[in-house]
């Protein structure tokens, strides 16, 4: 009896940390639903937009947009001759899809050297301290969602570039973050969460 006991506490830990720390919430049209049934996001926004300036919908709108708020979310596999695996399209992880290099800067830039992409907190400052980067280089309002995630996207220098405008997939993506952002922040201020 005993060993079983042991097994099935294990078994129950092991079950109670599957895929629900990582999966999406249920609603994603929904800001007011997102931060009900998680209020840690809320949280963590907040603690950003006080420390960056970055507006909460402004956030939100850019992790629906990286990740669908997938907090272990990848890009996908790339395939030579449509079966062997080559790797990933690039190291692009987490809810704020935050490459490697960058992920790196930001750490180093804040002293968050035990930050993690999969950590909502540790992403929206991410956001938090890439918009204000934004607004220093680039003169993006912080308020201006579409223009702050081109710039998310593309890096600074792309953005300076104009890199943008030859991929027209991308500019319906920042006009889709902006009415997106726009739409959370309605129903933010309807549901008195901002």
């Amino acid at each position: 009896m005993g060993k079983f006991f042991r097994w099935a506490v294990v078994a129950v830990l092991v079950a109670s940390c599957g895929g629900e720390r990582y999966s999406a919430p249920r609603n994603l049209d929904d800001a007011c639903a997102i931060i009900d049934e998680r209020p840690q996001y809320l949280r963590a926004m907040r603690t950003a937009e006080r420390r960056w300036g970055v507006p909460i919908p402004v956030q939100m709108a850019i992790i629906h947009a990286e990740s669908r708020f997938i907090g272990n979310a990848r890009t996908p596999y790339q395939y030579a001759l449509g079966v062997i695996p080559m790797g990933r399209q690039s190291s692009a992880y987490g809810y704020s899809q935050a490459l490697d290099g960058t992920w790196d800067e930001y750490r180093q830039e804040t002293g968050n050297r035990r930050g993690r992409r999969d950590r909502i907190r540790d992403a929206t400052d991410f956001i938090g301290w890439y918009a204000t980067n934004t607004l220093e280089r680039n003169g993006i309002p912080m308020h201006d969602a579409r223009n702050q995630y081109l710039a998310y996207h593309e890096g600074h220098a792309g953005f300076a570039r104009g890199s943008y405008n030859a991929k027209p997939w991308l500019l319906s993506v920042a006009d889709r973050v902006a009415a997106r952002a726009l739409r959370y922040d309605a129903q933010l201020r309807s549901c008195r969460r901002l």
